[in-house]
């Protein structure tokens, strides 16, 4: 029985959907961060003489304020187009990086919209699991990962960014448009850079991620066996269905009896009910059955005038091989045409 409680077992593909309608998904902000960095440098790239237009266009004008006294009227001027052009250098990086995070979810786990994720639940709001999950291992964990990767991430940037600042006062020599090129280049090597490191933290985040999540859906053999169980339905259930289904079913096979040309037996075990309808081509058995059953189609066939025959072979050929509604085989044609024959001639008899 304790075998059956411990999660053992891998989850189910309808344990991994139901999560993922929860919104419980395999996530690694790691690898969220190196495709949000790395679309983000290819629109840098891709805008920068969008940008720096607007750079320039910005300094430029503050250089012609020079000397110009400042009044409430300009100062307005002077923040409605600070404003302006901030926003038009920053929106278009701020939207590729908003496509960058949905690329990023989707590259993940595939698309999904859920509600049941921002749906307010009151165990959140339990204090004593609260700080049981602040204080918990995995959070330490998390944090020491966190820290470690902040250190070295930015460790690694500063020296970078060290050297880039020996090169200030050459720097500081150059044109407006040169700074604005060298500052180019050296941000796209610090970002590749970062977005190495990243990627390195990202494969290794990606596998912890998995593996943690698998880990929280897996699964007793008792809950694999309720799961199956709550899948198919109740045994006893479908037992009393299938139960309803075979006696609606012998009911209007019942039904068919009186219609019957003729009823083939075993005689005491089977007992076949055919019709012979020429526009079907070949005759059809109405009804069969075996033992109890047999000896309430010859009962019912006896009630409503309806002609036994006794043929063991074919009664249990019929039985075996035709299905209720089905037309006889070819090979029973012959037997069941003579078998009719006989019944047609004894009714012109009895006319």
């Amino acid at each position: 029985m304790a075998d059956d409680q411990e999660k053992t077992e891998q989850p189910t593909d309808k344990k991994i959907e139901d999560a993922r309608k929860e919104g419980n998904v395999p996530k690694s902000q790691d690898a969220s961060g190196v495709i949000t960095l790395f679309i983000a440098i290819l629109a840098f790239l891709l805008l920068f003489p969008y940008m720096s237009s607007h750079m320039i266009f910005l300094f430029k004008y503050y250089f012609s304020l020079l000397g110009v006294p400042l009044d409430k009227e300009l100062m307005i001027d002077i923040a409605i187009i600070t404003i302006r052009e901030f926003l038009l250098i920053i929106l278009p990086i701020a939207i590729a990086i908003a496509i960058a995070g949905v690329i990023a979810a989707f590259a993940q786990f595939g698309f999904l919209f859920t509600t049941d994720a921002i749906k307010p639940k009151l165990s959140k709001l339990d204090p004593i699991k609260g700080a049981k999950n602040l204080f918990s291992m995995k959070k330490l964990l998390e944090g020491m990962k966190i820290t470690f990767k902040s250190f070295t991430t930015l460790g690694i940037g500063f020296l970078f960014f060290f050297f880039y600042i020996e090169e200030l006062p050459t720097v500081a020599l150059f044109g407006l448009g040169d700074q604005l090129l060298w500052l180019k280049d050296k941000a796209i090597i610090l970002s590749l850079v970062m977005l190495f490191i990243i990627f390195i933290f990202a494969i290794i985040d990606i596998v912890i991620v998995r593996k943690q999540y698998f880990d929280g859906l897996k699964m007793s053999k008792q809950e694999i066996k309720d799961e199956m169980k709550n899948m198919e339905g109740d045994p006893l259930i479908k037992a009393k269905i299938r139960q309803k289904q075979m006696e609606v079913s012998r009911n209007r096979m019942m039904s068919e009896v009186p219609n019957a040309d003729v009823i083939i037996t075993n005689p005491a075990h089977y007992a076949v009910a055919l019709k012979y309808e020429e526009s079907k081509g070949a005759p059809i058995v109405l009804a069969k059955g075996k033992d109890y059953l047999a000896q309430q189609i010859k009962k019912i066939a006896r009630e409503n005038s309806v002609q036994i025959v006794q043929n063991p072979p074919l009664a249990r050929s019929l039985y075996a091989d035709v299905e209720i509604e089905k037309p006889i085989p070819e090979a029973l044609f012959v037997a069941v045409a003579e078998v009719l024959a006989m019944v047609y001639k004894t009714n012109k008899k009895k006319t």
